[in-house]
């Protein structure tokens, strides 16, 4: 995973293991797409995190899938907290990758068993996914990841 160097907020960036910690717990981000008129387009979706790549569920007739067919490049945002000092948060960008059957119909795929797990245990509370034929997986392995953790300002 590449974690950038933030050049401001370095005192409130997470470490790598609280930035895994987050991912794996928090269930819904907000996805930003190009729309093909260049306009900017955002949606929430829920997502797993392997410890490297951010799995996105996707319905396949939406409008985020679509812009994302045309130009997989994509900006997504995890954050929590109610109260300034509580505000928690990540940004991942890069391009996604399609991963499977479109759309996905249960078939064997190694390489969805990890992300297909987490998901149904943290989604649903079930040990396997279940398939409606109507989404598909998406991969982002980020190639930025920003991150910020106001509580830490206390300690400054």
């Amino acid at each position: 995973m590449t974690v950038t160097q933030q050049r401001r907020g370095r005192k409130i960036m997470m470490t790598p293991g609280e930035l895994d910690d987050f991912l794996a717990t928090q269930r819904t981000c907000r996805v930003a797409t190009v729309s093909a008129d260049g306009a900017p387009h955002v949606s929430t979706l829920w997502f797993a995190w392997d410890g490297i790549s951010m799995w996105l569920y996707s319905v396949v007739r939406s409008k985020r899938w679509t812009d994302l067919r045309r130009d997989p490049r994509v900006a997504i945002v995890v954050d929590t907290g109610e109260e300034y000092d509580e505000l928690r948060g990540v940004e991942l960008s890069g391009t996604v990758e399609f991963v499977g059957e479109i759309p996905r119909t249960g078939e064997l795929r190694a390489e969805l068993d990890v992300p297909e797990t987490l998901f149904a245990r943290k989604n649903f509370g079930l040990e396997e996914m279940p398939h409606d034929g109507r989404h598909a997986w998406m991969r982002l392995t980020p190639q930025k990841i920003v991150s910020w953790d106001f509580r830490k300002l206390a300690a400054q």
